[in-house]
C-alpha cells in the first residue's frame, strides 16, 4: 500500500491511490451485486421525474432521510443549560455516544452526559437496577448539582417509570433525598429533538415549581418585573443568546435566560477543563416561576412549556426564530410592551443600518428562487426573511413540522405577492425534497450539513442553515438574531450568490464577461 510512516497522506489523497482504487473496484465487482450500467443510468434518470414525483409523494410507510433527530438529543441539550447538570439518558450507552458526538461535532466542544447503560438483561427485567447503580456512579464521580433524567427508545418500549426509578434510587441511597432529580420522558420513535427539548424542560421547571416530585411543597408565586426567555433548540445558540442578552440589557430589563447553553458549548482553552460551565442557575430556575412573562423563541420547540408557564399565571409570548426587520421588529416590540421600557436609540440605529444594507444588496436577491428545510421555527423566520429581501420561499419542508406549522407558513405566503407560488411541506423527508429539486427547480437551497448531497445530486447550491452543521465551523458563534444577525444572514446568502456569478462566469474569452470586480 501506498501509506507509509515517511509519507502519511490523509483520506482525501490515501483513496486515490491506485491500490485502493482496485480494491475499492474487486469489493463493488464481487460482493455488491451490482446493476448493469445503462440501466443504473436509466433509474437515476427516472428518479428525476414528475412521475417519479407522484409516486415519492404517495408513500406512507416508509422515511427516507428525515431532516430530524430524536428526542433524548434535544433533551440533553436543554439539560445542559442549567448550571452544573450532568443529563443521564435512562438507555444504552451507544445512544447517549450519539447525542455527544452529534453536539459537540456541531460545536466543536465536548459534551458532557451518561447513560444507565442498559443491556439485553436491562431490556427483559426492567432498568430499576441500572438507574439506582448510575444515579449513584453519576453523584459520585462528577459531582453535579443536579441530574437530569431522560431516556431512549429502550426504556419506553419496556415501560420503566421514571419517577418511581428516582424514587427508589433515592431510597437506595444512590444521591440524597432532597438531590434535584427532573425528569421527562422522551420516548426517539415519536416526535423529535424539539420534541425532546420541550419535554424535558417542562420536565425542569415542573420539578421545581411544583414540588420536586412532590417531596417538598409547591412554590407560591410571587409575581415581580423579570421576563424569562427560552432559546428552544438552537444550533446558533452562542451567537443568538449572547445577542439577546445583549438586546435586553440595552433595554434595561430583568431577566432570566432559561436553559442557557451560550457558554457550555463555548470554554476558552486557558488550561483549565470545565465540564460545567455557564447555565442557568438552580436558584434562578426556581425563582423563574415569579417573572412576569416568559418568551419563546422558538414556539414549536415549547408546544407544551409555553401551557405549562401560562397555567402558573405569567404572560407567553410565542415567536419563530426572530431574523431579519420584520421578525426583530416584533421581538422587540412585544418586550417593549411587556416591559413597559421604550426602545432604545442604539436599536433603532441598528434597525436602519440592515435596512440600508437590504437597499444596497436587494437587487441581487429579487426574483431568486430558494428552497428551505429545517425545523419549523427556524423554517419560518428565515422564510420571512428571504420574502423581506424579494426572494421567494418556493418548497419550505419540515420533517417535524405539524398541520399548524404549515397553516402558519401559508398565512406567510399568502401576505406577500413573493409567495405567491410557494409551497409548505410538513411531515416530509429529504428524499421528498430531491424530487422537488428536480421537478421544481430552484436558486438556492438552505440547509444542515446533510444537503450537500442533495447540491451534488442536484446541482442546487448549498447555504448552510441549521444544525448539525459538521462541515463548517464556527456558525453558531455568530447570532441569526436580531438585527444583527439579519446582516450576518444577509451576507451568507449575497456571498454564495456572488461566487455562483464568478464560478459561472469565470471560463476566459467565453464567460467572463460577467466576471466582475465590483458588484
Amino acid at each position: 500500500m501506498s501509506q507509509n510512516a515517511e509519507k502519511v497522506l490523509d483520506h482525501f489523497n490515501l483513496f486515490r491511490e491506485p491500490e485502493y482504487q482496485e480494491m475499492l473496484k474487486n469489493k463493488k465487482e464481487q460482493f455488491e451485486n451490482p446493476e448493469p450500467q445503462d440501466k443504473l443510468v436509466q433509474i437515476r434518470e427516472w428518479t428525476k421525474t414528475w412521475d417519479y414525483r407522484e409516486k415519492n409523494f404517495a408513500r406512507e410507510a416508509l422515511t427516507v432521510n428525515p431532516a430530524k433527530a430524536c428526542q433524548p438529543l434535544g433533551a440533553v441539550f436543554a439539560a445542559v443549560g442549567f448550571e452544573s447538570t450532568m443529563p443521564f439518558v435512562h438507555g444504552s450507552q451507544g445512544c447517549v455516544a450519539y447525542y455527544r458526538s452529534h453536539l459537540s461535532r456541531h460545536f466543536k466542544e465536548p459534551t458532557s452526559c451518561v447513560s444507565s447503560s442498559m443491556t439485553e438483561d436491562a431490556a427483559v427485567f426492567g432498568g430499576l437496577n441500572n438507574m439506582i447503580d448510575g444515579l449513584a456512579n453519576t453523584y459520585a464521580m462528577y459531582k453535579p448539582k443536579m441530574i437530569a433524567v431522560s431516556t431512549t427508545c429502550m426504556a419506553e418500549v419496556i415501560g420503566d417509570d421514571l419517577n418511581a426509578f428516582i424514587k427508589t434510587s433515592k431510597e437506595k441511597g444512590s444521591v440524597p433525598e432532597a438531590y434535584d432529580v427532573p425528569f421527562a420522558h422522551t420516548p426517539a420513535f415519536v416526535g423529535s429533538h424539539i420534541t425532546g427539548y420541550d419535554n424535558a424542560l417542562k420536565g425542569v421547571l415542573a420539578h421545581f415549581w411544583d414540588g420536586k416530585a412532590g417531596t417538598v411543597p409547591a412554590l407560591v408565586r410571587e409575581p415581580n418585573e423579570k421576563i424569562n426567555f427560552i432559546g428552544g433548540f438552537d444550533g446558533y445558540t452562542v451567537g443568538n443568546t449572547r445577542e439577546v442578552k445583549r438586546i435586553l440589557d440595552l433595554m434595561n430589563l430583568e431577566y432570566t435566560i432559561l436553559a442557557d447553553t451560550s457558554d457550555v458549548f463555548d470554554t476558552p482553552s486557558d488550561g483549565k477543563f470545565r465540564m460545567y460551565d455557564g447555565g442557568t442557575t438552580l436558584e434562578d430556575t426556581a425563582a423563574s416561576l415569579n417573572a412576569k412573562a416568559t418568551f419563546s423563541m422558538q414556539e414549536y420547540c415549547t408546544e407544551k412549556t409555553l401551557p405549562f408557564i401560562g397555567e402558573h399565571g405569567q404572560e407567553v409570548v410565542a415567536l419563530n426564530c426572530p431574523i431579519g426587520v420584520s421578525g426583530t421588529d416584533k421581538f422587540i416590540m412585544e418586550l417593549s410592551r411587556v416591559s413597559g421600557k421604550a426602545i432604545p436609540d442604539e436599536l433603532k440605529k441598528e434597525r436602519g443600518r440592515l435596512v440600508d444594507a437590504i437597499a444596497d444588496s436587494t437587487a441581487h436577491i429579487h426574483g431568486k428562487k430558494f428552497a428551505i428545510y429545517g425545523d419549523p421555527d427556524q423554517c419560518l423566520g428565515l422564510a420571512a426573511f428571504l420574502m423581506e429581501l424579494g426572494g421567494e420561499p418556493t418548497h419550505v419542508l419540515a420533517t417535524n413540522g405539524s398541520k399548524h406549522w404549515a397553516a402558519k407558513v401559508q398565512a406567510l405566503f399568502d401576505s406577500s405577492p413573493f409567495g405567491k407560488d410557494c409551497h409548505v411541506y410538513a411531515g416530509k423527508d429529504l428524499w421528498h425534497m430531491r424530487s422537488l429539486l428536480f421537478t421544481e427547480p430552484v436558486d438556492f437551497l438552505f440547509g444542515n450539513t446533510y444537503g450537500k448531497y442533495l447540491e451534488r445530486d442536484t446541482g442546487t447550491p448549498l447555504i448552510r442553515y441549521g444544525f448539525p452543521i459538521f462541515d463548517r465551523h464556527h456558525h453558531h458563534r455568530y447570532p441569526i438574531w436580531g438585527y444583527q444577525g439579519g446582516l450576518n444572514m444577509l451576507v451568507r446568502i449575497l456571498d454564495k450568490i456572488f461566487d455562483e456569478i464568478d464560478n459561472n462566469s469565470n471560463v476566459p474569452s467565453q464567460s467572463d464577461y460577467s466576471f466582475d470586480i465590483i458588484r
